[in-house]
This record gives C-alpha cells, structure tokens and sequence, in this order.
C-alpha cells in the first residue's frame, strides 16, 4: 500500500485511532533505533575535546563578527 493510499484511511480515523496508530508507528521506530546498536559494542563519538583547529577557527570568526559590530 503507498503513501497515497494510506493517509485517507488514516485521516477517516477517529481521534483515538489516529492515536492508537501513532503509538504503534513510535513503538515501531523505537524498536528499530534499540536494533541498531549492539551490546557489548563499542561505537565511535566525536568529540569537541582537543578539537584546536576548530577552536582556532571558532574565535578567529567570533573575533571577525565582533569587529565588524563594533
């Protein structure tokens, strides 16, 4: 079924239907965002500490911005 076959029937639902539904559809996307991590993993996150070149560039465009107030 697509899409535009889809949101008809939905949108003929009562409140509580459409509700029932959006609970359905989060569960549904909760359960897949849990599956994409594994335990007993270790993922990589980037992190801003010791990220100097992105400091550098951060307080050189704050100190343009600043200048060209002032």
């Amino acid at each position: 079924m697509t899409m535009t076959e889809l949101m008809p029937m939905l949108r003929s639902l009562s409140r509580a239907e459409k509700l029932h539904v959006m609970q359905c559809l989060v569960s549904d996307l909760a359960q897949d965002e849990s599956d994409l991590l594994r335990q007993n993993m270790s993922y990589p996150i980037w992190s801003p500490y010791d990220a100097f070149g992105a400091a550098d560039i951060m307080l050189k465009v704050l100190g343009a911005e600043n200048s060209s107030h002032a």
